[in-house]
């Protein structure tokens, strides 16, 4: 039996279907869910997450299910699970500490823990390398409302420590002697552990004394801390990260329009770069690290940008990456507070724009780290976006690189 040039045609596209559905069967279209944290839109402050879909080719974001509550009143941070199975929301409004499970992309509250003892008013959480501990960061002690640097109690912040169970439940705050926390300086505003669990970190600010500091602690893997002291960071850094291998932390100043950098002595002391502050844009305000190590991403507050910096893997300075356009700094939405690389390819950034409810994306050069703008961005957002994560879906999270 012969076949028409019609019949032939017909058949060939109907292979070509068959085949095509099956390579995205095997090859889902979308690579990363990115968790949104924000406010309802109204005066009341009620927390909101938003989930949008990844896609695995453009870095696009496309809206998945209904936003959901974050269990509380002005979410600012979120962490996410080592194996992805649960994303962790501080609300700082009402001081609560949310946990969520994730099963295919949808999230479904598990458990609310109000602070009490370990502190009040959270700034930021940050989950440990091995996933067994939360640190979160709050703004005062128990009891207090205004914290004053010289006076005998409420003179700082708290940063509590929470373990994680194997089925990624929180429970009851480690003790330090009879306090469920460990002092830090006053006006917390964020924390970062280092991958290899051997310190935690908490930037703070004195505006009296216009000195910024990061306050450090060794860490055991049963959450116990010792403090290291407070290291000099300018005047007001605002944000911290840490790179894949434990070897140099970032902190961004604020105030001073610079980032700072230190290498780590001894698995936990910090010492400045020689070379250092670098320059970036006006109130930088959130970084990321990417997970291979290669990038840093500073998010511009005042200036609605995104700057790239590529690190040197022998001392950690960070040079700019300039863009073929001969720019090194990205466009964003309003007042970017939060800026991500997405854990499944590392290919992808986004950062979370605070004024006009927005989250910009961006597709990352692997080999310069430089910036392109991803396909139909920025994508409207729920209220005030603060916070961002994101997990892998299916089974390809990025390997990171050792040196």
């Amino acid at each position: 039996m012969k076949f028409s040039k019609i019949g032939h045609v017909s058949l060939v596209s109907a292979i070509a279907l068959i085949l095509a559905s099956a390579f995205t069967a095997c090859n889902p279209v979308t690579i990363d869910y990115l968790f949104v944290a924000g406010q309802k839109g109204d005066s009341s402050g009620n927390g909101q997450i938003q989930t949008f879909l990844v896609d695995r080719v453009s870095g696009a974001l496309e809206i998945f299910n209904s936003t959901v509550s974050s269990g509380g009143v002005t979410p600012v941070s979120e962490a996410v699970a080592t194996d992805y199975s649960h994303l962790y929301v501080a609300n700082q409004g009402d001081s609560t500490l949310v946990e969520f499970t994730i099963n295919g992309g949808k999230l479904e509250s598990s458990k609310t823990i109000t602070l009490d003892a370990e502190g009040n008013t959270p700034v930021a959480i940050t989950m440990n390398g091995s996933g067994t501990l939360l640190y979160v960061a709050s703004t005062y002690q128990p009891g207090c409302t205004t914290a004053i640097p010289t006076a005998k109690s409420c003179n700082g912040g708290a940063l509590a420590v929470f373990p994680v169970g194997t089925d990624g439940s929180l429970g009851s705050a480690i003790t330090n002697g009879t306090l469920s926390y460990w002092p830090v300086g006053i006006n917390p505003t964020a924390v970062n552990a280092l991958a290899s669990g051997s310190a935690v970190y908490v930037t703070s600010y004195d505006p009296g004394a216009g000195i910024g500091y990061v306050n450090g602690f060794s860490a055991t893997s049963a959450g116990a801390l010792s403090s290291l002291g407070a290291f000099q960071a300018g005047v007001k850094p605002v944000g911290i990260a840490s790179d894949p291998t434990s070897r140099f932390v970032y902190a961004t100043d604020f105030s001073q329009n610079q980032l700072i950098a230190y290498s780590i002595i001894g698995g936990a002391s910090l010492h400045p770069l020689i070379n250092g502050p670098f320059r970036t844009g006006n109130q930088p305000s959130a970084l990321t690290i990417d997970p291979r190590g290669h990038f840093i991403y500073v998010s511009n507050r005042l200036d609605n940008t995104i700057s790239a910096y590529s690190i040197d893997l022998s001392t950690g300075s960070p040079t700019a990456a300039v863009n073929t356009t001969g720019q090194v700094a990205n466009s964003t939405g309003t007042a970017p507070v939060a800026v991500l690389v997405d854990p499944s390819f590392g290919r992808f950034v986004y950062s979370a724009n605070l004024f006009d409810n927005s989250v910009t994306g961006f597709l990352l050069n692997s080999s310069t780290g430089t910036l392109s703008p991803s396909q139909n961005g920025p994508y409207p957002s729920i209220g005030a976006p603060v916070a961002l994560a994101a997990v892998p879906r299916g089974n390809h999270s990025i390997q990171v690189n050792q040196p």
